[in-house]
């Protein structure tokens, strides 16, 4: 096959309608349409029966099983009114294909055209006989019958068809046959015979309604008692007490519609029950109080709850929902029996994320008990059997034990309180248990057994900074300063605190309180030899500055000047900014000009700079911009000032020679006073003196001029620049620093 190259649209359309037109136009032969035959006697029509029978019997020798030719025959000797010959096709046919319902029915119908009863019947039953399944044989031989008016035949012929117990629909015909002659026990006694062989839902209903549409109510009610018993519990169907509700509410009976409601809502399911729910709903707002109105939405929302925790039993969520809603119903042994069905669902797996809504339904389950049934019994074995639950080995929750401590406190018991905790810090030690049972030792003024829990709460956790700082204090409130004195000295020398700086301040703090300034000056001391922080600094000075004593602010003025020498040297420029700053704003409050002056000019001078950037592997990623200080003592220091200083003076001095140069031989050409020349030589000795200065002096000036930008951008080359080269580059194009 050849390929089209070219799939695109043509640049001429052409549509159907011309197509058509087209083809029409050019068709060169017009075929006439085939002329009626004239009949004039019967010679001519006995000789176009035997062509058309004859045209017939070929199709047929041809294709023997196609049912359309033998219809055709049969129909075209039934419109030559040769009603034998079309039986005989019939028969025929039906000798081949003696199981197609179509030449069943045309034969048949065929037969009652001609009013041939005897020969319609016998075809029916024949019919019957070998089809008894198709329902139209039987639906045409009961309606011929009963237009006959032969109605004992007809319910003979219904009888023998539901011997084969058929489709719904055939009973329907048979007991409205039976209404239509007023046969109302006929049609009860069918439709008993109905549900029996159909039981479903919609025949029981439909039975019902029937006894309810002949006016007898008893009957009814009767019908649908007996569908409740057929189905029972566990196949209760919602349409059935659906329809038995709304019945019974038609009837005016209250009580008996809202029992068969709260039936259904107890039996069935949410995902069964909704239409009974709306229908409740609804029934209660129009016949019933607030109370069972209410009632109504609590059950809706149970069975909702039901299906949730049904569908997910570890979802806690809903458990807590539906445990909410039981308690609102005040009905106790609801809510306990919801509670134990709750903590039955442990977490799947041994995990704490899992655990942590899980321990909830205790200690809810554990408050509800003391708290709304008042019985004690049963709270303590509800945490006790919680604290069985837990799996300590891998973890724990201390407020389990701390509740149940306090709920044994509670009932006036401190030894099964003790106890308790005594249990937890054997079984799972904590820092929130010790606190806890320091916390009630301490309410219960037992001070002797408060030092021996800090003892073994520091012995467990050392590092733990606020201990110590706990246990001191509470030294302190008993007016024991040299014990409280000897816990802080142990733990300042602790070498694993967690945040050392904080006990060092309360140790300082204690001292001060107690007057002793000379320990606290030497607490920060020993501070200064562990950690020479700006901030430890700050706050030393800052001490000594709120000292009541002639010299406390020189004391402070020290104290800065050590942290400045000594963070110098550490080379923290960051500290040292914070500590100058800190500095000028004690010389504000206490210094004079002077002071002030002094420390503005240690102030460092911020400069952006540059610096390339680099991975782990020591490629460069590119450069990026950051903020330097830049202290005036330090760059004093640099041999590049103090050139840049020395040429700035060279400049200055050739300047002044050049000035002088100017002077003297303007004076001269005045009046020949040759007192300058001595002036004008001294200035050049001077300027030929700095002469071997000027050049490296110039340089390094050029230099440093230039250091301050690493790129300095140019469209074109504009000559050499010292110290920088002429490229493209990250920043364009211009002059980078060589």
């Amino acid at each position: 096959m050849a390929k089209v190259k070219n799939k695109g649209a043509a640049s001429v359309q052409i549509t159907a309608e011309q197509l058509m037109r087209e083809a029409q136009e050019r068709q060169l032969e017009v075929v006439a349409p085939p002329s009626r035959q004239r009949i004039d006697d019967p010679e001519e029509l006995a000789e176009f029966q035997l062509q058309k029978r004859k045209g017939y019997e070929d199709a047929i020798r041809k294709n023997v099983g196609l049912i359309g030719n033998w219809i055709q025959y049969a129909a075209w000797e039934t419109d030559q009114r040769n009603i034998d010959r079309a039986r005989s096709v019939y028969e025929r046919a039906l000798d081949v294909e003696p199981r197609n319902t179509t030449l069943w029915l045309k034969f048949a119908e065929m037969e009652m055209r001609e009013k041939q009863i005897n020969h319609a019947r016998n075809l029916w039953d024949r019919a019957t006989l070998i089809l008894p399944r198709v329902s139209a044989f039987w639906q045409k031989y009961t309606y011929m019958e009963e237009m006959l008016k032969n109605i004992l035949n007809a319910r003979q012929i219904f009888e023998r068809w539901m011997e084969w117990h058929p489709e719904e629909t055939a009973w329907f015909s048979y007991i409205k046959f039976e209404l239509r002659y007023n046969e109302v026990d006929n049609a009860r006694k069918l439709y008993e015979r109905f549900v029996r062989c159909h039981g479903e839902v919609k025949h029981w209903i439909r039975y019902a309604k029937f006894e309810q549409y002949q006016g007898i109510q008893e009957n009814a009610r009767a019908v649908y008692e007996r569908a409740v018993e057929y189905f029972g519990v566990e196949n209760m169907a919602e349409d059935l007490m659906l329809s038995f509700a709304q019945f019974e509410e038609n009837q005016k009976e209250y009580d008996r519609a809202r029992g068969i409601y709260k039936l259904a809502l107890d039996k069935l399911g949410k995902a069964r029950a909704e239409k009974i729910f709306v229908a409740y709903t609804q029934y209660e707002k129009k016949y019933g109080d607030r109370s069972k109105v209410e009632g109504v939405i609590v059950d809706k929302r149970r069975f909702v709850y039901e299906a949730e925790v049904k569908n997910d039993p570890t979802n806690y969520d809903a458990w807590f929902d539906y445990i909410r809603l039981c308690e609102e119903d005040d009905d106790v042994e609801k809510t306990r029996d919801t509670y134990e069905r709750a903590i039955a669902n442990t977490p799947p797996a041994n995990e704490k994320r899992l655990w942590r809504r899980y321990i909830y339904l205790w200690i809810n389950y554990a408050v509800w008990e003391e708290l709304s049934n008042k019985d004690v019994e049963k709270t303590r074995a509800v945490y006790r059997q919680c604290l069985n639950t837990i799996p300590h080995a891998e973890f724990t929750f201390g407020k389990i034990w701390i509740l149940f401590s306090q709920f044994e406190l509670r009932q006036k018991d401190p030894t099964a309180a003790r106890k308790i905790l005594g249990r937890s810090l054997g079984k799972c030690p904590k820092a929130k248990l010790f606190r806890s049972y320091i916390q009630m030792e301490i309410h219960l003024q037992e001070f002797d057994r408060v030092r021996t829990l800090y003892k073994k709460y520091l012995e467990f956790n050392p590092s733990n900074v606020q201990t110590w700082g706990d246990f001191a204090e509470l030294e302190t409130l008993l007016e024991d300063p040299e014990r409280a004195r000897a816990i802080y000295e142990l733990g300042v020398e602790h070498p694993l605190l967690d945040m050392p700086e904080v006990l060092w301040k309360k140790f300082i703090d204690f001292e001060t309180d107690l007057g002793e300034f000379d320990r606290a000056r030497e607490l920060f001391q020993r501070l200064l030899e562990k950690a020479k922080h700006v901030k430890v600094y700050i706050a030393f000075a800052e001490y000594e500055a709120a000292m009541e004593s002639d010299d406390n602010v020189e004391q402070a003025r020290r104290v800065y000047e050590d942290a400045d020498g000594e963070i110098k040297k550490g080379g923290d420029k960051s500290q040292r900014l914070l500590l100058l700053e800190s500095r000028l704003a004690f010389e504000h409050d206490v210094g004079d000009a002077d002071m002030i002056a002094k420390v503005k000019g240690k102030l460092p001078r911020r400069v952006k700079k540059r610096r390339e950037v680099f991975d782990e592997m020591g490629n460069s990623e590119g450069w990026e911009e950051y903020y330097d200080y830049i202290f005036p003592d330090e760059q004093a220091a640099k041999p590049a000032s103090k050139l840049l200083a020395k040429a700035k003076a060279w400049k200055a001095k050739m300047a002044a020679a050049k000035a002088a140069k100017t002077a003297g031989e303007e004076g001269a050409a005045a009046d020949g006073d040759d007192d300058a020349a001595p002036g004008l030589a001294a200035v050049e000795m001077d300027a030929r003196e700095d002469d071997d200065v000027a050049p490296a002096a110039a340089a390094a000036a050029v230099e440093v001029e230039v250091v301050g930008d690493d790129f300095v951008a140019a469209p074109a080359f504009d000559g050499s620049r010292a110290g920088y080269a002429f490229r493209m580059g990250d920043s364009g194009l211009g002059y980078y620093r060589d």
